[in-house]
């Protein structure tokens, strides 16, 4: 390309848009002088083949650069340059020399901007200008139009229907176990539908898909002298662009078609696409990290800057930066990424990490009604969204049950794993509490027009242990992760029930698993959406490293030789999901005692009786749940005592008689039984409950 025509350009729609005759760039700046495209024939280009020069009269319509360059379409690579004056304190970082992204590029080339500008680091001239442009990742124009969606849509399937599947897109099937022909990528990821519609989940919540650079992250590991990754990807560069390795198909542009025909082949399955989002950061760092877009073209917009010191960086992520969210640019920004996931990539759902950022003001200061939220909330697109909060961020402001921004506000409930872990875990004085978390944690949600779905109740998070290291481990082993052992959290509120790791014990095992199918029990009888991590269903261990960010191998891929050596506990949890699903006891819409036929109430229990003294309960929790129509009766009692008993169980009316659905101590297939072949008990009074174990009973 060596010669090219332009006319002068409209500023909306921003980015990269084809239109008749070509392509119209458009770009925010409102502090920039100068602005130059840069056009590139092929992704290894080592500099561009056309430079435009944009007339700030001609091509600039208030704070937004424009120009339609004729001829061009779809595959089309491109980076920009902006000139502006260089005054840190001032929050100004123009860098003239500095190659800069698309804020709304819809896909990336191949390569990679760490490497890129860590080769200029080495050789002393960070400031300059990249020399060779070969690794540098380009910018590429997507013809949203070109894919066949065959009447495609988000399926806004009812929260209280939901079971969320947590996984991390890659590390699902990237091992040689997984068996499938494209290991590690969106198409890979198709082929195991089956395992997941036999499951019965229905939604995947994937970890961070929008593009990344792995190569982030520059720590050793001490053991094996590897350069460790940022494998997770909770540092995002392009909130357009789905991440182009993840794809079979790498040329540019692959990546868009690729997770389309995924989302796609999963809706055609029943299954939901929930994106876990990061909008409170970005990977540029902080006053000594990375220029390559966001800072390059209005650092004091993007960013939340301390007030008289703009040189520094707000740091309420723990990564560096905070995005300035409630910026009004800003806030157009992140909505119109949402917009774009919904309506050209047809995703169901947002999980927002570290979502307390986005509830903090200009001056940093958290806000009762923060615009941003609210936007998110009302936003006419986004109404059958689900949208759902890590309501707490890494600067101290936890908001959980009071996420400000409306009733849709779905939220983890960190509150809820850490009870039932105490519980489950044989801790004293905790029955009650864990009582709450079963009912839908109304201490919590029960105000302004919530529901007991605003509550995602989790066992284990891609952030922590496993559900088998869980069991297995009493302290964090992250000796790979080349922070010689800081990294991850000590509050793991685990039990390795006797030996720390792996064991071949036999009673020590069979404690585990016990323990591992009380909290697979309370997960999905509990009021509330639960959320499944990957593998749990069949203990799937990161060998105790409760912080694997940055294990890009084994340690934090999915091995599916565990689905094979424990298909008991897969039918297991399969099972309790079929329950759930089909007994609207264990999702309903409303707080138990509400009105507005709330469809269900509840009695609580000590062994002996009903209505118990919650200052007596300790290491035993036992409910009987109720339809209000009369088509479900269900009893749970667990015993973690270190002896077994005996528990009276409560009367049945109409007839009915109790039969065993659930008793963990068990071993498959007799630990859960379908309802329709649940065990009639020949004792209908007392039932002896193991130590360490829970019963679900159906009364029929």
């Amino acid at each position: 390309m060596t010669e090219v025509k332009f006319q002068n350009g409209a500023p909306l729609g921003l980015g990269a848009v084809i239109v008749e005759g070509g392509v119209n760039f458009s770009v925010y700046s409102k502090s920039a002088t100068g602005v130059e495209l840069c056009l590139f024939d092929c992704e290894a280009a080592e500099k561009p083949s056309v430079k435009i020069e944009l007339d700030p009269v001609k091509n600039r319509t208030g704070n937004i650069w424009h120009i339609m360059v004729q001829g061009l379409g779809a595959g089309a690579m491109y980076l920009y340059k902006v000139t502006g004056p260089y005054v840190p304190p001032s929050g100004l970082r123009f860098n003239p020399q500095k190659y800069l992204f698309d804020p709304y590029a819809k896909a990336f080339t191949r390569g990679s901007v760490f490497r890129s500008y860590n080769k200029l680091r080495r050789s002393g001239m960070d400031s300059g200008e990249l020399s060779d442009l070969s690794d540098f990742p380009k910018c590429v124009v997507i013809d949203d139009k070109a894919f066949d969606w065959e009447g495609d849509k988000p399926l806004n399937l009812p929260m209280y229907k939901s079971v969320i599947y947590e996984t991390h897109l890659k590390g699902f099937t990237a091992s040689p176990s997984s068996d499938v022909d494209n290991p590690g990528s969106y198409k890979g990821f198709t082929q195991k539908l089956d395992y997941l519609k036999k499951l019965g989940i229905t939604a995947v919540e994937l970890l961070p898909i929008f593009e990344f650079d792995e190569n982030e992250n520059a720590n050793i590991n001490p053991r094996t002298g590897e350069h460790l990754v940022n494998y997770w990807g909770y540092s995002t560069i392009g909130f357009f662009a789905p991440k182009t390795t993840y794809a079979a198909d790498q040329t540019p542009g692959g990546a868009v078609r690729e997770f389309k025909q995924m989302v796609k082949e999963l809706h055609r399955a029943g299954i939901e696409v929930i994106l876990d989002v990061v909008y409170n950061h970005t990977a540029e760092g902080n006053e000594h990290g990375y220029t390559f877009c966001y800072r390059g073209l209005q650092n004091d917009v993007y960013y939340s800057l301390p007030f008289g010191e703009k040189q520094y960086y707000m740091n309420f992520s723990g990564c560096g930066n905070a995005m300035n969210c409630n910026h009004p640019v800003v806030i157009d920004f992140i909505l119109s990424s949402l917009r774009y996931w919904v309506l050209e990539m047809h995703v169901d759902g947002f999980r927002f990490d570290l979502a307390s950022i986005l509830t903090r003001g200009q001056n940093a200061a958290p806000m009762e009604l923060p615009p941003l939220t609210n936007a998110i909330h009302e936003d006419p697109i986004l109404c059958n969204t689900k949208i759902i909060a890590e309501p707490w961020d890494a600067a101290g402001l936890y908001q959980l049950g009071g996420f400000p921004g409306g009733p849709r506000w779905a939220e983890w409930n960190g509150r809820y794993r850490d009870d039932i872990r105490r519980f489950i875990r044989g801790d004293e004085n905790i029955a009650t509490a864990a009582a709450t978390r079963i009912a839908g944690s109304s201490d919590l949600f029960n105000h302004d027009g919530r529901n007991p779905q605003c509550s995602i109740n989790f066992i284990t998070a891609h952030d922590g242990f496993t559900l088998n290291d869980l069991v297995s481990y009493n302290t964090k082993h992250n000796d790979d992760n080349g922070e010689c052992g800081r990294d991850g959290t000590d509050d793991n509120l685990s039990y390795n029930n006797g030996y720390e790791g792996e064991c071949t014990n036999p009673k020590i095992e069979k404690a585990r698993l016990n323990s591992i199918k009380n909290y697979l029990l309370y997960l999905f009888i509990s009021q509330g959406v639960p959320m499944l991590l990957a593998g749990d269903e069949f203990r799937r261990t990161q060998h105790g490293n409760n912080n694997a960010y940055c294990q890009d191998n084994e340690i934090g891929w999915i091995d599916w030789s565990l689905e094979k050596k424990n298909q008991g506990l897969v039918r297991y949890v399969s099972n309790l999901i079929c329950l759930r699903l089909n007994h609207h006891v264990f999702r309903n819409r409303h707080f138990f005692g509400e009105g507005q036929g709330s469809g269900s109430n509840i009695t609580w229990y000590n062994e002996v009786a009903k209505n118990p003294d919650w200052s007596k309960m300790n290491r035993f929790l036992g409910f009987k749940i109720s339809a209000n129509d009369g088509t479900d009766d269900f009893y749970l009692a667990t015993n973690k005592d270190l002896y077994d008993l005996t528990v009276t169980l409560p009367a049945l009316g109409g007839g009915k008689k109790w039969y065993r659905v659930v008793d963990t101590s068990y071993d498959s297939p007799e630990d859960i039984l379908e309802a329709e072949n649940a065990e009639l008990l020949n004792e209908q009074r007392r039932y002896v409950l193991f130590a360490g174990c829970s019963v679900l009973l159906m009364g029929k």
